[in-house]
């Protein structure tokens, strides 16, 4: 690897956790010894990079550093459509779209060289599924989690039984064909996973809910774990991969 190079994956480990990393770990990953993490470290520190910690703790980059956004290698593109390329195959339309915009931008974006890594790229991910359609607008539910607004609908359950439901809606899911909706649910005062092609007549209100989206995403992760610690290796019901927003 040439030093430039290892230079750059070097902020790119450190800026990836806020926790701190040793030479060793880093030294393990990018395949050269500790002594040459060391020099480089220092090299990135004369060089006005904020890069914090000492030798036997490990080292933090401090938030507000970064570099050119498109300083992308091949694989950090090839991942990037990767993941471009799903969620345009089961992302609802509006996220579809973007995700095609996005392959597209990145396309025309890096240099001529790194080109064909984005429109001609060598991974592919599976064909679309046959998704059941969603029951209330996906890009609402985005925004509505975005502004941490409550939202209002009817539910229908696997018995057909129909309640009236007010949520903090704090995330979305996917299982195999079907979308989920996770929130904190005012009826049932605990959180619940919503089948979104269950939901109708849905209200997107202009009410806030009084938590913060990320703080119930990290209570809810922190419940998730516990009952599956509880649990054993299987999973509990309802649960599904988390989207940021």
């Amino acid at each position: 690897m040439r030093r430039a190079d290892r230079l750059f994956q070097i902020i790119q480990v450190l800026r990836r956790t806020r926790r701190p990393v040793t030479a060793d770990a880093m030294a393990a990953e990018l395949e050269t010894s500790k002594r040459t993490i060391y020099r480089d470290i220092a090299d990135l520190m004369a060089q006005r990079v904020p890069i914090r910690g000492e030798a036997g703790v490990g080292y933090v980059l401090d938030g507000g550093y970064d570099l050119p956004p498109l300083m992308l290698t091949p694989d950090e593109i090839e991942a990037a459509v990767l993941g471009a390329q799903w969620v345009a195959g089961r992302g609802d339309p509006a996220l579809a779209r973007a995700a095609l915009d996005l392959i597209a931008k990145i396309g025309a974006a890096v240099p001529e060289r790194l080109r064909p890594f984005a429109l001609e790229p060598a991974t592919r991910a599976a064909p679309r599924w046959n998704i059941a359609p969603d029951g209330l607008d996906m890009a609402q539910v985005r925004h509505a989690i975005r502004a941490g607004h409550k939202i209002a609908f009817s539910y229908r359950d696997e018995q057909d039984r129909v309640s009236q439901r007010t949520v903090w809606p704090f995330a979305v899911g996917y299982h195999e064909t079907v979308r989920l909706m996770i929130a904190w649910c005012e009826l049932r005062t605990d959180y619940r996973s919503f089948r979104t092609d269950r939901v109708t007549e849905a209200e997107f209100l202009e009410e806030r809910y009084p938590e913060r989206p990320a703080t119930l995403r990290a209570r809810w992760r922190k419940l998730m774990n516990e009952r599956m610690a509880e649990g054993g290796r299987r999973a509990p019901k309802g649960q599904a991969k988390v989207s940021p927003r």
